[in-house]
């Protein structure tokens, strides 16, 4: 049997050394992290679960993690929230959200368990259970599940039917979204209502994806109005290769319009969130101040097997994002707190010919603009991260206005897949670049947010040098910060 407290007690006692865990990138005290869940503000402070496993560095029985922030970038641990310990959620706590009500916190889940069927064989199916608490504890309420897959369409699965989220509404109504698919492999998103959080009924199929375009299941839906637009994000899993989307655990961040009395959401435009190796299944929330604020699962499905030998814990959050929708495009930054954490300024202007290194200008916990001043060059590369064997390479040729990151040689105890390449979109070619690094990370803003490239490296601490070089004549600043958590 798992509990939270049995969970809580393990992790005392093979808690995993600060000092051999990223500075600022959320992990676990010990053992395995996905998805984020219950991304909220409550007491005044950020809260955020996460998809946990303790018992191990692979993927298993999911209980919920949980810690809190002030400013999205230093993390406090929490006890553990929600455990696998009932009938109704036996085979896992899986992903979900969390709101505020009536001054309690009140988290939104998907209860996995087997069902028996005629004959014999068993099937497991999903449904959507909640559980009531004051920002430390939590309570499963003793109705669970609140919402069975048996009152959808009969062409819905019960078996992908999970990651709820939960909002209150302007009418007084609360409104639940559900990652689904039908049995004949339509993926899709289901939408509940409800007056009191414990009752809900069927509304609509939300949206879904005739296309065959966007995958076989859409997970962890997130939907809000930002900006004047309706947006819809989800995570597909097994998507093909089509254009800006080429990894096969792709975010997919829909515009379009909602018709209110039927309840469906027609999309009218679809980009890719991240266009590196390592980013799924989102959460935002609103911030006091206004703010639309992302956190999304910083690993890929495709790499979880190549962790560095003997490390206790697996996978992160990625920094924190601030989202707007700027010209109808999609915009994302790293929060602004991060910028209070920076020190020791250094500004670099030169015209790089070849290959060079500036003085200070190194580092594995950074934050660091490339500003491009001209590129009369075939290509424009930086080296991360680098010593006499590893480096993460970041490519730029002007001539295809294409962005290039190949993290090959980036330390992984086994080969994987480790080139991405993206086209610039603004037509007009790469002219700044946002790097920000952690021991274990790198995420990229192209162009003020226009677009977004995040990979995990394994890369041994000593490796610290960061290298230009080009086979022309590049106009560059470099302004580099170091950040101190």
């Amino acid at each position: 049997m798992y509990t939270c407290q049995k969970a809580d007690e393990y992790i005392e006692k093979n808690r995993v050394d600060r000092a051999d865990k990223p500075e600022f990138h959320l992990t676990t005290p010990v053992g395995w992290l996905n998805d984020p869940n219950g991304f909220s503000i409550y007491g005044g402070k950020a809260h955020l679960f996460y998809q946990f496993h303790p018992y191990s560095t692979e993927w298993g029985p999911m209980h919920w993690g949980h810690s809190t922030s002030d400013d999205f970038i230093r993390w406090e641990e929490l006890p553990t929230a929600l455990a696998p310990d009932s009938d109704y959620d036996a085979f896992g706590c899986f992903s979900g959200t969390a709101i505020e009500n009536d001054g309690k916190h009140v988290l939104f889940y998907t209860g996995v368990v087997e069902e028996k069927l005629a004959g014999g064989t068993k099937n497991v199916i999903q449904n959507q259970c909640m559980a009531v608490g004051d920002g430390i504890s939590y309570e499963k309420i003793s109705s669970n599940p609140v919402v069975d897959g048996k009152i959808m369409p009969e062409e819905c699965s019960r078996a992908d039917f999970r990651d709820p989220k939960v909002w209150k509404d302007a009418d007084g109504r609360y409104y639940m979204l559900a990652g689904n698919r039908t049995y004949d492999g339509i993926p899709q998103v289901v939408l509940f209502s409800s007056d009191d959080m414990y009752n809900w009924k069927f509304e609509s199929v939300f949206a879904k994806d005739e296309t065959g375009r966007f995958g076989a299941v859409w997970e962890c839906p997130d939907y809000f109005e930002m900006d004047g637009h309706k947006v819809l994000i989800v995570s597909p899993q097994d998507m093909s290769a089509d254009g800006e989307f080429h990894n096969g655990n792709n975010v997919v961040f829909f515009t379009g319009d909602v018709d209110e009395e039927k309840h469906i959401f027609k999309y009218e435009k679809a980009v890719s969130v991240d266009s590196g190796f390592d980013f799924y299944a989102p959460q935002t929330i609103r911030t006091p101040d206004g703010r639309r604020v992302m956190i999304g699962w910083m690993q890929s499905w495709d790499s979880v097997n190549t962790l560095p030998r003997g490390q206790k814990w697996a996978c992160m959050m990625s920094v924190p994002r601030e989202l707007m929708i700027s010209d109808g495009k999609l915009i994302q930054t790293p929060v602004r707190e991060l910028c209070g954490y920076r020190q020791n300024k250094l500004v670099v202007n030169d015209t790089l010919r070849g290959e060079k290194t500036y003085e200070g200008i190194n580092g594995r916990v950074i934050d660091m603009t490339v500003d491009i001043k001209k590129a009369e060059c075939g290509h424009f590369t930086m080296h991360f991260a680098k010593n006499e064997i590893h480096e993460t390479n970041v490519s730029y040729t002007p001539g295809a206005q294409m962005l290039e990151i190949d993290r090959t040689f980036a330390g992984w105890i086994r080969d994987t897949n480790c080139v991405r390449k993206v086209k610039i979109k603004n037509g007009n070619g790469l002219s700044k670049m946002r790097i920000v690094m952690d021991w274990n990370s790198i995420e990229i803003f192209v162009n003020d947010g226009e677009q977004v490239l995040s990979t995990v490296i394994y890369t041994p601490r000593n490796a610290q040098a960061i290298v230009f070089e080009t086979d022309g004549c590049v106009e560059l600043e470099v302004e580099k910060y170091d950040l101190n958590i």
